[in-house]
């Protein structure tokens, strides 16, 4: 299956590591907005199409045997370049969020209704081996959840990337780092969100984007979730999650799962791997092969928009 990625920053280059493990994927070409970043990029991970590196994304989305595409380029991009790929007929899985507004979400469900090609959105928490061990023990009635306490903590009072390089685009700390605890957090109770609220601190004055966010959740059934996000946190950096439940209590980091008595648990057969993009790739590829609905389809994850989206209507009143 040959596969395009476009973007090549840091999450780019994670999903390019990925199809290099998964035998059912060829990196086909690749796309960047300097036409010299793509063609080392190509170079390096041995694209196999004729005109590997592309600075254009229709002459890329224009080759006939490219089948699917995955989008980690800035997020003002996902929703236009979603929509052209998938009127392009590529399968696409774009990076969260798919839009960083509702009405531009629920125009990727519609299209890719219209298309039938497969459309995917990045929401890896799905994907990680610690939260794929907490959801096979709720499906089998082992256990159930009565609150998920989540920090989502970055050190990031200037514009750069995970690989310390300068970005052209503002993260978010709702439209993107929340997206994936409201995701998870009606995944893993397979409930819907009936209570949301947020508050956030000062926007940065050159950013402008809030550097500070709280957020509570509550199911219909009462579940609830208290999220923490920062970009002003100088310590542990990442997103963890304590999922508090009626038969113990499991503390998620990433890919790594503990007791709430911080004792290991052995998460390496929940899966072929152990890393989340990895997984998330290879079920973008085999629901293509397969011709089915993915996990984390852009219809599965529809209800977080409209959370983030009453989110961004409260925090702007």
């Amino acid at each position: 299956m040959n596969i395009a990625v476009v973007g090549l920053g840091a999450f780019g280059q994670k999903h390019l590591d990925a199809l290099a493990l998964i035998d059912d994927a060829t990196i086909h070409s690749v796309g960047h907005s300097r036409l010299g970043i793509a063609e080392e990029v190509a170079a390096k991970y041995g694209a196999t199409s004729a005109t590997p590196a592309f600075d254009d994304f229709a002459a890329l989305l224009a080759q006939p045997d490219l089948d699917a595409v995955i989008l980690a380029t800035p997020t003002h991009l996902h929703h236009d370049q979603t929509i052209q790929a998938l009127r392009a007929g590529k399968h696409v899985m774009v990076e969260i969020p798919m839009a960083d507004n509702l009405a531009g979400v629920q125009e990727i469900v519609n299209v890719q209704k219209e298309t039938g090609l497969i459309a995917m959105a990045g929401h890896t928490r799905r994907f990680n081996p610690s939260h794929q061990y907490v959801h096979h023990k709720i499906v089998a009635g082992e256990f159930n959840i009565q609150q998920m306490d989540v920090q989502t903590y970055f050190f990031r009072r200037t514009n750069m990337n995970a690989l310390g390089q300068p970005r052209s685009w503002a993260d978010h700390l709702l439209w993107h780092h929340a997206a994936h605890t409201v995701d998870l957090f009606q995944y893993q109770t397979g409930e819907k969100i009936v209570q949301a609220n947020a508050v956030q601190g000062p926007k940065h004055p050159e950013l402008g984007i809030a550097m500070d966010m709280s957020i509570q959740l509550r199911t219909e059934s009462g579940k609830i979730c208290t999220l923490s996000l920062s970009f002003n946190n100088d310590g542990p950096l990442g997103t963890f999650f304590r999922y508090i439940g009626d038969t113990g209590t499991y503390i998620a980091r990433y890919d790594d799962l503990f007791t709430g008595k911080e004792e290991p648990i052995d998460v390496s057969k929940v899966d072929v791997s152990m890393n989340g993009i990895e997984l998330q790739d290879r079920e973008f590829v085999s629901a293509i092969r397969e011709k089915r609905e993915p996990n984390s389809s852009v219809a599965q994850v529809l209800p977080c928009y409209i959370v983030l989206d009453a989110l961004q209507q409260q925090l702007d009143y």
